[in-house]
């Protein structure tokens, strides 16, 4: 485990989280947004992907306290997507051959203000990840790169 790519990878699934609420953004502004580009999951989004290989990693260093605080955080944001996701695409009484030609979901203005609700609530999530993710970026550049070849080397010898 070497720190200069744990951290570049941090840096990596955070600027992939800020694109995934970037896409949620653009489909509450009203842009085609195809419905499997903002995945429902929290372990099949990018960010979602890091923190279950490499953040499991991390907690191996010891002493790190927020891997579990942002896994928390990560499901609620999705959690809160998962509602707007309801109100963009879930199955409605579109006609088979509307469907077939993939003519997009009426949304009623009430849906509208109702996905914007859950968009703020979203924003707030994501802020609170993202100042959870800073507070583990700081923790992991104060560790010494020792520590990091150490459990580099636990690792190893535990697989």
């Amino acid at each position: 485990m070497d720190k200069a790519v744990t951290l570049q990878l941090l840096s990596d699934a955070k600027r992939a989280h800020m694109n995934w609420v970037q896409r949620a953004q653009l489909l509450i502004d009203g842009l085609p947004i195809d419905k499997d580009a903002i995945p429902l999951s929290c372990s099949d989004c990018e960010f979602g992907q890091w923190l279950y290989r490499e953040g499991e990693k991390i907690t191996a260093l010891g002493n790190i306290p927020y891997i579990g605080d942002i896994e928390k955080v990560h499901f609620d944001l999705h959690d809160h997507y998962m509602k707007i996701f309801r109100i963009y695409f879930a199955d409605d009484n579109r006609s088979f051959l509307s469907k077939l030609l993939n003519s997009k979901k009426k949304i009623s203005d009430q849906g509208k203000e109702m996905a914007k609700e859950y968009f703020s609530m979203l924003q707030a999530t994501s802020e609170e990840l993202l100042t959870l993710i800073g507070k583990l970026e700081r923790r992991l550049r104060a560790i010494p790169e020792s520590t990091f070849n150490v459990c580099e080397n636990t690792i190893e010898a535990g697989m």
